[in-house]
């Protein structure tokens, strides 16, 4: 089982980065996928979620309008197209899979965001 992360960088405030996670190894169907970020002393948060369904996507308010959560099941990778960056968007980014039933759970190594001018 594997997930792994790209896409990210530095960038500057206002710019946009895609983020991509490749999952292989399970069935990515029946998977819930999401993205967390992690800033510099503070807590892993959730920042976006896609429902195995593939039609349900949340996001954590601080994101909404400006990220974009989407998936492609023939390569079996979701994308979070953020837009808009913030400072604030700093952290490391890292994606999660979790079975629909609860049973299983799989996170990639992360990648880093960095929004500074």
């Amino acid at each position: 089982v594997q997930l792994v992360e790209s896409g990210g960088g530095l960038v500057q405030p206002g710019g946009s980065l895609r983020l991509s996670c490749e999952a292989s190894g399970f069935t990515f169907s029946n998977y819930h996928m999401s993205w967390y970020r992690q800033a510099p002393g503070k807590e892993r948060e959730l920042v976006a979620t896609i429902y195995s369904t593939g039609h349900i996507t949340n996001y954590a308010e601080s994101v909404k309008g400006r990220f974009t959560l989407s998936r492609d099941i023939v390569t079996k990778t979701v994308y979070l197209q953020m837009n808009s960056l913030k400072s604030e968007d700093t952290g490391v980014y890292s994606c999660r899979a979790l079975h629909l039933d609860g049973r299983a759970e799989y996170w990639g190594q992360g990648t880093q965001v960095i929004v500074s001018s």
